[in-house]
């Protein structure tokens, strides 16, 4: 799959990913459920789910470190203030740091993958799923997964492509 065809894929993502509703009971829902899985398959990972006034979930399985909840806060402010998944501008600009005279200091914005931004209908983006510990990629595909998982939406249909080692 090309560049273009992922960025198209993770725009459908974006667009189709949509929570019906978005409350404490739906982010302890698919918080516990992504806890479930880094516990099950052995996954070290931080997952923070989160309204743009505060955080609602937030777990932390073996093998992370404070540096993941840095990774996490970086990664929510490049959504939020970009209004995409963080794994989209990896993938449209690469994963240079952001240039300071953009406004975007490195020390408070992020490109990396693992941000997705939670999208209820009538509201828009009301706030971000954001995983780490995993490759960016991959921290994306979970966030996906489990965004399918709970919209009852087979994860083939919106997952990319594995890629080449």
């Amino acid at each position: 799959m090309h560049t273009e065809d992922e960025i198209a894929r993770v725009k459908r993502q974006e667009n189709e990913l949509v929570l019906p509703a978005f409350d404490e009971e739906t982010a302890f829902a698919i918080g516990a459920a992504i806890r479930a899985r880094a516990l099950e398959e052995g996954l070290s990972l931080v997952v923070d789910i989160r309204s743009w006034d505060r955080q609602l979930f937030f777990a932390a399985t073996a093998g992370t470190s404070a540096d993941n909840a840095e990774w996490v806060r970086r990664k929510v402010n490049s959504v939020r203030r970009f209004q995409r998944a963080s794994y989209r501008l990896v993938l449209e600009r690469g994963e240079e740091p952001f240039d300071v005279q953009a406004g975007a200091d490195p020390a408070d914005y992020v490109i990396a993958g693992g941000g997705f931004p939670i999208r209820v209908p009538g509201a828009g983006i009301v706030g971000a799923l954001t995983i780490s510990g995993l490759p960016g990629r991959s921290d994306h595909g979970v966030a996906v997964d489990a965004l399918c998982d709970y919209l009852g939406k087979a994860r083939a249909d919106y997952a990319l492509p594995e890629q080449a080692s």
